[in-house]
């Protein structure tokens, strides 16, 4: 369950935060490490060129360790912890592969991982690899469900296995990740992260509604060598954890209403009024971005690598996260399953909303 602080306490830390540049809602940093923390983000970068028209959202990245669509993974289960709560668990791929599988047709972050992460990465923003397959698990337990095979392995499918984006986590002691407050109250971004990036990330969070938007659910990535407590080699800002997207942003994070609802997403206008340029946002108990204000470079940047995406390349995108297999609205099961055709409208119809206003 999530909890909220009184309202008192969280201005009295939102406060610390800005003055003392740090990434969560925890102790104050000592200038030192405050220093450093700013150092490391005044360098940072949020997006890079791609090729839009020609990234295949179909295969996704093809880095080293990537599965074909929907390639039959035989691996061996592992007793390990793992943060969150949706349905997962470690499996070990040959002798040291291991890889973190989310899996259940039911669970929502199946479909929204893939979707997320892979118009994140054609669009050029940073993300991890998610790759849908069918698991074939080795000693996973009962409990898990799944499919049991004759000879006692268990079937998994649908599944998704997750690649970390290159590079390592900065830092590597304390406290991780970055608020979306951030963005803003370290104003020495300019070269590398200029407004219209940032702008255009945050709207596209709202794009994705993209509400569990807490400080654990994005990542400092040093996408060179020479991390250190000190140093970051080429510091990148990228959202770690998109599973709770394609839906509408809600308070509790909640699976059905924020996760792959085509009928909550569809619902759901990109901009909070008919005029002006207030992304519609509403924060989560946990979350750090709440309706942004979005510039219009911000917003004429993300229309423009928007509108390169062809329809073949939308469909593609829903194509590969198995979309017809999630219910239109997953809290009532009479809605039926959703087509592809109809998220395809659905995204071209948020595009437009996005590529026809105009921002002061």
């Amino acid at each position: 369950m999530n909890f909220r602080p009184p309202a008192p306490f969280v201005s009295i830390v939102l406060v610390a935060c800005v003055t003392a540049a740090c990434a969560t809602f925890g102790p104050r940093l000592s200038p030192e490490q405050a220093a450093v923390r700013k150092a490391v983000l005044s360098r940072a970068e949020i997006w890079r060129h791609t090729n839009v028209r020609a990234m295949d959202l179909k295969r996704g990245p093809q880095q080293p360790g990537a599965f074909p669509f929907r390639a039959t993974v035989v691996c061996s289960y592992r007793e390990k912890q793992l943060e969150g709560h949706s349905p997962k668990f470690a499996c070990v791929i040959g002798r040291d592969d291991e890889v973190k599988i989310k899996f259940g047709g039911a669970n929502g972050e199946v479909y929204g991982e893939v979707l997320a992460t892979r118009l994140l990465w054609a669009l050029g923003f940073g993300a991890d690899r998610m790759y849908p397959v069918n698991v074939v698990c080795r000693g996973c337990p009962y409990e898990l469900g799944g499919t049991r095979l004759p000879n006692g392995d268990s079937r998994f499918d649908p599944a998704v296995i997750e690649r970390k984006m290159p590079g390592s986590e900065w830092p590597r002691e304390g406290s991780s990740g970055w608020s979306w407050n951030e963005l803003d109250a370290v104003n020495v971004f300019s070269e590398r992260a200029p407004r219209a990036h940032r702008d255009a990330l945050k709207l596209l969070a709202v794009f994705l509604q993209h509400t569990d938007s807490k400080p654990e659910q994005q990542r400092i990535v040093c996408v060179a060598s020479g991390r250190s407590r000190t140093s970051c080699g080429s510091p990148f800002l990228m959202i770690n954890d998109v599973g709770l997207t394609f839906g509408r942003a809600n308070r509790r994070n909640a699976n059905d209403a924020g996760s792959v609802n085509l009928v909550a997403w569809r619902e759901t206008p990109v901009w909070k009024d008919p005029t002006g340029c207030i992304g519609n946002l509403p924060r989560s108990f946990t979350g750090t971005l709440e309706n942004p204000l979005i510039s219009e470079d911000g917003r004429r940047f993300l229309a423009v690598l928007l509108g390169q995406l062809s329809e073949r390349q939308i469909r593609d995108l829903f194509e590969a996260a198995r979309i017809q297999l999630r219910m239109r609205n997953p809290a009532d099961v009479s809605s039926g399953f959703a087509t592809i055709e109809e998220w395809v409208s659905a995204f071209e119809q948020k595009r437009a909303e996005i590529v026809q206003r105009r921002c002061a």
